[in-house]
């Protein structure tokens, strides 16, 4: 598939997609935002992928939407446009393999989005973060989505109204990001990460994951009800079998492709 916004590679079985509009700071617009769910697509689909990688080119990992492309729309065609501004964060929620964002620099509005949908986050220690929207007169309503789920609605609400930044520490402890590695290292930790991810059983990953989204909404009781029918479907699995086996006769397992 041929993209415009975006860089797509493989590493092995890791999927890398840099958002590639440096020149604009990789604002999303339109061709970006339809780049980067075609590029996920592209991976989930793909059977040798395993784990996927989001990450910026040039200065900055995202700062939000291009607000060059604010003007002259109706109701109806601003709804269109930022549903697809907002689509990745379904596209992410909805795929069985996991996403690992790698941040440097700033991340902002739509960015930190971003950051917050991904499964998984690793920030350099120059990276900055902030809903900051609000301070021109918008509002990160999309990005409050992944937000709250990610930080709480105390956490959320405090970066959603104030539109301030926060550095990378911080965002480490209020728990957007997993992790703050040295500047030079980021590239090097997130695939680490990245790796290690690849070579826990893919049925079993892709599986957990799907069960944890479906479940994060429904009531206490409802979440129980559905993870217990998905434990006993991966128990019916080769890998589950395979992986069992590994452990009590002390060897490696040998995951099955699928």
């Amino acid at each position: 598939m041929k993209y415009n916004d975006v860089i797509v590679e493989k590493n092995k079985q890791i999927g890398i997609i840099t958002l590639n509009r440096p020149e604009d700071y990789n604002t999303f617009n339109v061709s970006m935002a339809t780049d980067l769910n075609n590029a996920l697509y592209e991976f989930e689909n793909d059977i040798e992928t395993r784990v996927i990688i989001i990450k910026g080119a040039g200065k900055n990992f995202c700062v939000g939407i291009d607000v060059k492309d604010l003007e002259g729309k109706t109701n109806l065609e601003y709804f269109k446009w930022v549903e697809l501004m907002e689509q990745m964060s379904i596209t992410i929620a909805s795929m069985g393999k996991p996403v690992i964002a790698s941040v440097h620099n700033v991340a902002v509005a739509n960015g930190i989005g971003l950051v917050a949908a991904c499964d998984l986050a690793i920030a350099s220690e120059n990276a900055r973060f902030g809903a900051t929207a609000v301070n021109v007169g918008l509002f990160c309503m999309g990005p409050a989505v992944p937000l709250s789920r990610s930080l709480g609605r105390k956490r959320a609400l405090e970066l959603l109204l104030t539109g301030d930044m926060i550095d990378s520490t911080e965002a480490e402890r209020i728990g957007l990001i997993n992790k703050v590695v040295p500047n030079d290292k980021l590239e090097e930790e997130t695939m680490k990460l990245a790796l290690k991810l690849a070579k826990k059983s893919p049925i079993a990953l892709q599986l957990g994951k799907k069960s944890f989204y479906k479940m994060e909404d429904l009531s206490f009781a409802e979440a129980l009800d559905l993870t217990n029918n998905h434990f006993a479907t991966l128990c019916t699995t080769e890998d589950a079998h395979e992986g069992v086996d590994a452990f009590l006769n002390k060897r490696n397992p040998q995951w099955k492709m699928k």
